[in-house]
């Protein structure tokens, strides 16, 4: 059965097209419903997402899943010590004809940029993509190309081969929102994906469903427009002071994180239906969005305390608002 036409209408909602993406990613990718929901969220919040898992684990997959459901265009760049800058930003090259340079694009001069194993380009062609991600815009030869407001990175990276990488930089690492993990998937999952897989490619029978490139302004406008309740604001700032203060970290989340972590919060929110943020989206959020950010100290490293179990544990020490404010006034418990 085809899928219903890609809406174009500026009404529907932020919860109303996440309920088509994944309904339609869902029929090819199995097993990553709420890893899928996250790219989302970085969608939405108008933020760059590292995906951080083994080889095999659909990272790639369901970002091609997600390209072809709402309809954006996308590139792919795989990684490798050789890869130079401009094979990422692109070329100025001399026109005999007119006796002129003119610039050929290169990849990045898309909406949604897959990034494979960024951590095996060089620091060199890291910096590159940094400009990218951090001012949508790529400087070759001393000019400025823009790249457009929906440009998107989402990266992949793999955690346990480091032969041959080169780590991210924290500068860099803080210029994405989220880092997400997926994980394997259990037994039944991995069933329904043999049984997919069989003669078969599912990706090729995603169809778009949402017209992103023409609906993302106003559903920019949704999340803009969903409330933070002041509780919600002291929980979040208490949250980063924490964690910038524990005896374990050597440096704790940025200003700049604050700023994403409650676009991100509001993001969700609007998935959800909402126009108010709740303390579970916090709940949800804190770990993929604030994990990645911080540096622990050497005695930390030593004794095994890794980022995620930490930041979790500050979070549950922290009094949570029972009741926020909505829009309109109305207390939501």
């Amino acid at each position: 059965m085809s899928a219903d036409p890609a809406p174009t209408s500026t009404e529907l909602t932020a919860a109303d097209a996440a309920a088509r993406i994944l309904e339609a990613v869902s029929r090819a990718i199995v097993g990553v419903d709420e890893q899928l929901e996250l790219l989302l969220v970085g969608l939405l919040a108008r933020g760059h997402v590292l995906i951080e898992d083994v080889p095999g684990t659909g990272k790639t997959s369901a970002v091609r899943a997600l390209a072809r459901a709402t309809g954006l265009d996308t590139s792919r760049i795989q990684c490798t010590p050789d890869l130079l800058p401009t094979e990422l930003t692109g070329v100025n090259v001399f026109d005999q004809s007119s006796g002129s340079f003119s610039f050929r694009r290169g990849p990045v001069f898309t909406d949604l940029l897959l990034v494979d194993e960024i951590n095996r380009a060089t620091p060199r062609t890291q910096a590159a993509l940094l400009e990218a991600m951090a001012e949508r815009q790529v400087t070759v030869d001393g000019a400025s190309h823009g790249l457009g407001e929906r440009f998107t990175v989402v990266a992949t990276q793999n955690p346990v081969e480091q032969g041959g990488t080169f780590p991210l930089p924290e500068a860099q690492l803080d210029r994405f929102l989220m880092r997400v993990t997926f994980g394997y998937p259990d037994r039944e999952a991995q069933r329904a994906i043999l049984r997919e897989r069989r003669g078969n490619e599912p990706l090729e029978s995603i169809e778009c469903v949402v017209d992103a490139t023409s609906l993302l302004p106003a559903l920019w406008a949704q999340v803009a427009a969903v409330h933070v309740d002041e509780s919600l604001e002291d929980l979040l700032l208490g949250l980063i002071e924490a964690l910038r203060a524990h005896a374990d970290v050597a440096v704790g989340p940025s200003v700049r994180a604050v700023l994403m972590v409650e676009e991100a919060v509001r993001a969700l929110a609007a998935i959800a239906g909402r126009d108010y943020v709740l303390p579970d989206d916090l709940r949800r959020l804190a770990v993929p969005a604030l994990a990645h950010r911080l540096v622990l100290n050497e005695e930390a490293a030593v004794h095994g305390r890794d980022p995620e179990t930490l930041v979790a544990e500050v979070l549950d020490e922290l009094p949570i608002p029972l009741e926020v404010t909505e829009p309109d006034g109305a207390t939501r418990r």
